[in-house]
């Protein structure tokens, strides 16, 4: 469910407000990408779903005890407070080996509201994403989701990652050659 611009600034407004409805009404349309965004970046579940979960209860302590910045949009407040969580569970867990079950679980993270007949294709490309996103470097894994798995436009990343329009749009572009070249390496023959 997207909404305009005019709406998540109100929404954001009450929300800076304590407006609790207005707060469920964020978590119920942010929730899901941020999962994804999440999922993609831990390549586990349940850490998944612990941060998520950690993102709108950080956001809702900040705003209770006024710590809020000025932030532009409230998506790009949720993205900032996610991609650190990100970094602090990679600080807590670094050295600690981990095994993660979810390939034997069958994990599905696809969009309820897609057209069942791209099934096969989104499957495809989910593949490509847990095999090859991991070899990719942190900066355009991260540009990569945000852009195509969460489909954020160029000014929201902008936002979210404290860079120019033109640098994430450079950045988007040295992303996709990297995979590129990666998925070109499966395709040459191995002697």
């Amino acid at each position: 469910m997207n909404i305009s611009k005019i709406e998540e600034k109100l929404l954001l407004y009450k929300v800076k407000k304590n407006d609790k409805e207005a707060f469920i009404k964020a978590y119920d349309l942010y929730v899901d990408q941020l999962y994804r965004f999440i999922y993609f970046k831990v390549g586990n579940r349940e850490e998944a779903e612990d941060l998520s979960s950690s993102v709108f209860l950080k956001t809702w302590n900040y705003i209770l005890e006024k710590k809020l910045e000025n932030p532009n949009t409230l998506k790009a407040l949720l993205y900032k407070i996610a991609r650190n969580l990100i970094i602090d569970h990679y600080r807590k867990t670094k050295g600690r080996e981990s095994v993660s079950l979810d390939n034997e679980n069958g994990i599905k993270i696809i969009d309820e509201k897609q057209n069942p007949n791209y099934g096969l294709e989104l499957k495809a490309d989910l593949l490509v994403l847990e095999t090859k996103l991991p070899k990719l470097k942190d900066e355009y894994r991260e540009v990569i989701i945000l852009r195509f798995v969460n489909e954020l436009s160029i000014k929201e990343i902008a936002e979210i990652l404290d860079k120019s329009k033109g640098n994430v749009r450079v950045l988007i572009y040295r992303a996709l050659n990297a995979l590129k070249e990666l998925l070109s390496q499966d395709e040459k023959p191995s002697f």
